[in-house]
């Protein structure tokens, strides 16, 4: 079992803009998904286990990007952030190259609050 941890989330104004890490116990592929009150959690982004290729979902492409380092760490840079994408925020681990649905993963963290006012 993987062990994520997850931090950075916070309270910002629209427009502004934040970054999530997660710190896995081991390198994996990885995703973010994102979960808002009375709704399925969503995918937003994903990377694969060399971080060769990363895919955004439609909703925060251009404004998000997913990255990793060297070792066992993934970020989220969200920028311009809207009042929409307040949601609590999980990392995830996959041991499929890259994934885009919660099924895909195995693994994950316990969720970081993001919350954007206007």
């Amino acid at each position: 079992q993987v062990q994520l941890v997850e931090s950075g989330g916070g309270l910002v104004q629209a427009g502004d803009s934040l970054r999530l890490s997660c710190t896995a116990s081991e390198r994996t592929g990885m995703g973010w998904f994102r979960q808002a009150p009375g709704k399925e959690r969503e995918f937003v982004a994903a990377i694969t286990y060399k971080g060769a290729n990363s895919y955004h979902s439609d909703s925060v492409r251009g404004r998000f990007r997913i990255s990793r380092d060297s070792k066992n760490t993934v970020f989220l840079q969200m920028n311009m952030l809207k009042r929409e994408d307040t949601a609590v925020y999980y990392c995830a681990s996959t041991r499929r190259s890259v994934g885009f649905r919660t099924s895909d993963y195995d693994d994950w963290g316990q969720g970081t609050q993001v919350t954007v006012s206007s």
